[in-house]
């Protein structure tokens, strides 16, 4: 007369099984994607204002981690470059401090002199450009926030011309609205973020190692407003940011 198979052995039967019939075929598949995330292309969920009102809380961006150069998957071993980051790109980056992913604009090039007065960037000495922003770049944000800031369209100086984006303060809230002049020290880049009152960027953890920097952020994909149940703002699905 056969025993009945124990416990252990039907346990041991189903993960051989489980194996065999999901897992495996799975793994290869699982392992591209992977990768692919990890060198190729990538997303980014944004859930704070520290972008506004360029990227709003809620924003899931794209990013696109073969614009500067490729690297090993999983590591952060270069394979080739073939550009850096420009004065204005978005870039995803790690903080130098705790190692938290993070969306940024690069301000400050290696050998750039920052300064900040009263809200007002400069860079290399020349003050930047500021011209008034167009009330349609500003609608998704609550009408206490619109009521409460100033809003601006700063415009970087670049190699190839120049980068203007938008950018917001708000007066009554406390800030570090003065700040620097520093320089930018050699494979460094100094980030700051839109929201120039509402942001932890290089002005408090210090400028950011290229290596650290793993891709550039060039769309919105989906968007959700997270003070209405992530209610769709479909207006923002697909689109570019600046």
């Amino acid at each position: 007369m056969n025993a009945k198979p124990t416990l252990p052995a039907l346990a041991r039967s189903g993960i051989r099984h489980l194996w065999r019939n999901w897992l495996r075929p799975l793994a290869l598949p699982l392992l591209l994607v992977a990768s692919a995330k990890s060198a190729f292309a990538d997303i980014n969920y944004v859930p704070t204002g520290s972008m506004q009102p360029t990227i709003l809380p809620g924003d899931v961006v794209f990013i696109n981690k073969l614009a500067y150069d490729l690297r090993v998957p999983f590591t952060f071993a270069r394979v080739a470059c073939w550009s850096d980051p420009a004065r204005g790109d978005i870039v995803v980056c790690f903080s130098p401090a705790d190692g938290t992913r993070f969306v940024k604009r690069v301000i400050g090039l290696p050998g750039d002199t920052v300064e900040v007065r009263n809200d007002v960037l400069f860079l290399n000495g020349t003050r930047q450009d500021y011209a008034t922003l167009p009330e349609e770049i500003t609608r998704n944000l609550a009408d206490a926030e619109r009521a409460t800031s100033t809003f601006a369209r700063e415009t970087l100086t670049r190699a190839t011309g120049t980068r203007p984006h938008a950018v917001m303060t708000q007066p009554g809230r406390p800030a570090l609205r003065s700040f620097g002049p520093v320089t930018v020290p050699p494979g460094s880049y100094f980030m700051m973020g839109d929201h120039r009152s509402n942001s932890h960027d290089s002005r408090f953890f210090g400028c950011v190692a290229r290596r650290e920097i793993i891709g550039e952020a060039k769309a919105v994909v989906v968007s959700g407003d997270l003070d209405r149940r992530l209610r769709p703002r479909f207006g923002r699905f697909f689109t570019a940011l600046d």
